[in-house]
C-alpha cells in the first residue's frame, strides 16, 4: 500500500461516504458503517490500508478524548456531584461484577494460568465509550436516565483504567525495560505517596486554571474575532489538558473531561462546542474505520469457533451482570434491555491493556491477538444487538406499563375534538380550549408522560393514533376537528393518511416542525398546518421591533403579515422543491417580493394611527 498521506486520505473519506449513508438507508447505526467502511478497505478485503491501520488508531483515539471534553461541558460540576453514586454505585458494580464473572468462567473452562486470566478479565470489563455515548446520541437518549446510568458506568471504567494499568505490573512474570513502556510517566520513578500527591495537584490546578487562567485567556482570544484563532485555542486547550495527564499516568480522555467539566459553566460553553464538535465527529469516524481495518481475520479463518464463541459469551456475561444492575436500579424492562445490550461490548481500552499485558508478558501474543479480536468483534456486533432488540425484543416485551394501557384503550367519550400527541405542543393547544370551556378526547403513546398529566388532572388515553379502531373509539367520525401534534413527523403524517382516507369530512389542524415537514403535510393536501419554527420566530422579531422603538400595532400587522406570505410561498416551494435549481431561484424571487410586500403595507396602513395596542406608546406621550 502506497504511504503517500493524500492518497490514505481520499481512501478514508470514500470508504466513510460510500458505507456510512448505505448503513443509514439500511435502518443501521453511523457505527457500523464506519466500522465496515474500516473492514472492506482493511488488509484482509481490499488491502487499501496496512499495518499504517493500527497507527492512523492513535490519532483517532483523540476522537473518544474531544467526546469526553464535550460531555464535561454539558455537565456541569453541580450536577457532576449529585451524580457521584450513580458513578461509584453503578460503575463499580459493573466492573467488579463482570470481572468476578469472565475470570471464575475463564478459570473454569480455560487452561490458562490464574495471573492470564485475572488481564483478560479486567480488559474485556471495560465498555466501549465511543460506540456507547455515539449509540445513545443517536438515538436521542443522552440526557435520559438511561443515558445518564450508562455515563455513570462508562465514566467509572474510564477512570478505572488508572488503577488498573498499575495494578498489572503486580502480575509481571518479567521485568519491562522502563525506556520501553507503554504508559511510562514522569513521576513513575517517585514513591507512592507522591506520586498520588502529585495526580491530586494535577487535577486541581486543572480546576484552578479552568476557573482563573482558561477564561481570560479565551476572552482576549475572542476580542480578535478571529474564529479560526478561537477554534485553535479550543483545540490546544483539549490536547493540552490531555498531554498533561498522560504525562502523570492518567487517561488523556478523564483529562479532558475535567477540563470540559471545569468549563461548563463559563460563556464560551457553546462556543467551544460548536469548534471541537466537528473534530470530534470526524476522528470517531476514523476510529471506528480503524476498529474495522484492525479486525484480524487471519487469526479468526484459523480458530472461528472459539473466538465466536468466546466473544458470545463475553456478551452474554456482560448483559446479565448489567441486567442485574439495572434491576437493582429498578430501571423497566424496555429500559433494562437497552441499557444491557447498550454496554455489552468490550472497548477501546481493551485493546491498550492488552497491549500492555504483552509487554509485561502476562498474556502470550497469539492469544492476546485473539483476545483482540473478540474485542473488535464486539464492537462491531453491538449495533445489530440493538437492532434485534428495536425490531424483536422491545416491541414484544409484556411490560407492566403495556399491559396497564393495553385496558385504558378504551374511550368512553365522544368530542368535538381529539388531541393526538399531548407534548409540549398538544398540552399548550389543550390547556387552551379547556380554559375555553371545549371538551378535547387526548390520545398519547408515553406511558410515562400519561401517568404525569392524569396526576395533572388531564383524562388522557393510552393509545396508537395510527390504529383505525382508536381513532373509530375516539369518535372521528362525529367530531368536528382533529389536532395532529405528535413529536415524530413521520407517525404524524400516517395519522393524516389514514384520517384522510377513512374520515375524509374531518377538518384536520396539524404541527409541522419546520417548512421541510410543511413540503409533505402539502402533499397530502394539508390546508391547516402549524409550523413550530415559523410562529415562535415572528413573535420574536415583533417583540425585537417593539424593542427598538416600533409601535406595538404596527409590529404586530407585520408580523401577521410576514406569517401571511411566508405560508402562500411555502406552498409555492413544495411543488418545486425536488428541482433544486428552480427551488433557489424562487427561494429568491419570493425572499425579495415578501420584503417589497411588508414595505408597501406599511407605508398603506389606514389604521396605522391606532395605538390602541401601545399602551406605553400612549403613556410617552402624555408625559411629553
Amino acid at each position: 500500500m502506497d504511504n503517500n498521506f493524500l492518497l490514505q486520505a481520499i481512501i478514508y473519506l470514500s470508504a466513510a461516504v460510500i458505507c456510512v449513508p448505505i448503513a443509514k438507508k439500511l435502518g443501521l447505526s453511523s457505527i457500523l458503517g464506519y466500522l465496515f467502511a474500516g473492514i472492506i478497505i482493511g488488509p484482509f478485503v481490499l488491502g487499501f490500508i496496512g499495518q499504517e491501520g493500527q497507527d492512523i488508531m492513535h490519532f483517532a483515539e483523540f476522537g473518544v478524548v474531544m467526546m469526553l471534553f464535550l460531555i464535561g461541558l454539558e455537565l456541569e460540576p453541580s450536577k457532576f456531584w449529585k451524580m457521584r453514586k450513580f458513578i461509584l454505585g453503578m460503575g463499580s458494580l459493573q466492573l467488579v461484577g463482570t470481572t468476578l464473572a469472565l475470570f471464575f468462567s475463564c478459570l473454569y473452562f480455560m487452561d490458562w494460568p490464574w495471573k492470564t486470566t485475572l488481564a483478560i478479565s479486567l480488559a474485556l470489563a471495560l465498555s466501549s465509550t465511543a460506540i456507547v455515548m455515539q449509540t445513545l446520541k443517536e438515538k436521542g437518549l443522552s440526557n435520559t436516565s438511561l443515558g445518564r446510568s450508562s455515563f455513570a458506568i462508562l465514566l467509572f471504567q474510564d477512570i478505572a483504567v488508572i488503577p488498573i494499568l498499575a495494578f498489572l505490573p503486580l502480575l509481571a512474570t518479567t521485568t519491562i525495560d522502563p525506556t520501553n513502556e507503554l504508559h511510562q510517566s514522569v513521576i513513575s520513578g517517585f514513591s507512592s505517596w507522591l506520586q498520588t500527591l502529585i495526580v491530586i495537584g494535577i487535577i486541581s490546578s486543572i480546576y484552578l486554571a479552568g476557573r482563573y487562567l482558561f477564561v481570560p485567556i479565551l476572552h482576549v482570544i475572542a476580542r480578535t474575532r478571529l474564529q479560526e484563532l478561537f477554534t485553535a485555542s479550543a483545540l490546544l486547550l483539549v490536547l493540552g489538558v490531555s498531554y498533561l495527564m498522560q504525562l502523570v499516568g492518567l487517561s488523556p480522555a478523564l483529562g479532558a473531561f475535567i477540563a470540559g467539566v471545569v468549563l461548563a459553566n463559563s460563556e464560551f460553553k457553546h462556543e467551544l462546542e460548536g469548534d471541537i464538535a466537528p473534530f470530534k465527529g470526524l476522528l470517531l469516524g476514523l476510529f471506528f474505520i480503524g476498529v474495522g481495518a484492525s479486525i484480524n481475520f487471519q487469526l479468526i479463518i484459523e480458530n472461528p469457533v472459539f473466538i465466536f464463541v468466546f466473544g458470545a459469551v463475553l456478551t452474554l456475561i456482560k448483559f446479565l451482570v448489567l441486567f442485574g444492575i439495572g434491576k437493582i436500579y429498578k430501571k423497566k424492562n424496555e429500559n433494562n434491555f437497552l441499557f444491557s445490550f447498550g454496554l455489552s461490548q468490550a472497548g477501546e481500552f481493551g485493546f491498550v491493556i492488552l497491549s500492555f499485558c504483552m509487554q509485561l508478558d502476562i498474556i502470550p501474543n497469539r492469544l492476546a491477538n485473539q483476545m483482540m479480536a473478540v474485542i473488535a468483534i464486539s464492537m462491531v456486533s453491538t449495533p445489530f444487538l440493538l437492532l434485534i432488540n428495536d425490531r424483536l425484543i422491545n416491541p414484544n416485551l409484556p411490560s407492566k406499563a403495556k399491559s396497564k394501557r393495553k385496558e385504558s384503550d378504551f374511550i368512553d367519550e365522544q368530542n368535538p375534538v381529539i388531541i393526538a400527541g399531548f407534548g409540549h405542543f398538544g398540552s399548550t393547544v389543550g390547556r387552551l380550549l379547556k380554559a375555553n370551556n371545549v371538551k378535547s378526547t387526548i390520545l398519547d403513546t408515553d406511558s410515562e408522560r400519561i401517568d404525569v398529566l392524569r396526576k395533572m388532572g388531564f383524562k388522557v388515553y393510552y393509545g396508537d393514533a395510527t390504529r383505525l379502531e382508536l381513532l373509530k373509539a375516539a369518535g372521528c367520525e362525529n367530531a368536528k376537528l382533529f389536532i395532529a401534534a405528535i413529536d415524530n413527523p413521520t407517525v404524524n403524517l400516517q395519522v393524516i393518511e389514514t384520517l384522510q382516507k377513512h374520515y375524509p369530512k374531518l377538518k384536520i389542524l396539524t404541527r409541522a416542525r419546520n417548512r421541510t415537514d410543511a413540503y409533505e403535510l402539502i402533499d397530502l393536501k394539508v390546508d391547516h398546518i402549524y409550523r413550530e419554527t415559523l410562529y415562535s420566530a415572528v413573535n420574536m422579531g415583533v417583540d425585537a421591533l417593539v424593542e427598538l422603538g416600533h409601535r406595538k400595532y404596527s409590529a404586530t400587522r407585520q408580523g401577521q403579515q410576514f406569517i401571511k406570505y411566508d405560508e402562500i410561498t411555502t406552498q409555492k416551494l413544495a411543488l418545486k422543491r425536488h428541482d433544486k435549481k428552480a427551488y433557489l431561484v424562487t427561494i429568491k424571487e419570493e425572499i425579495e417580493m415578501q420584503e417589497q410586500l411588508l414595505k408597501n403595507d406599511l407605508h398603506s396602513q389606514i389604521a396605522a394611527t391606532n395605538h390602541s395596542w401601545d399602551s406605553e406608546h400612549l403613556k410617552k406621550n402624555i408625559l411629553e
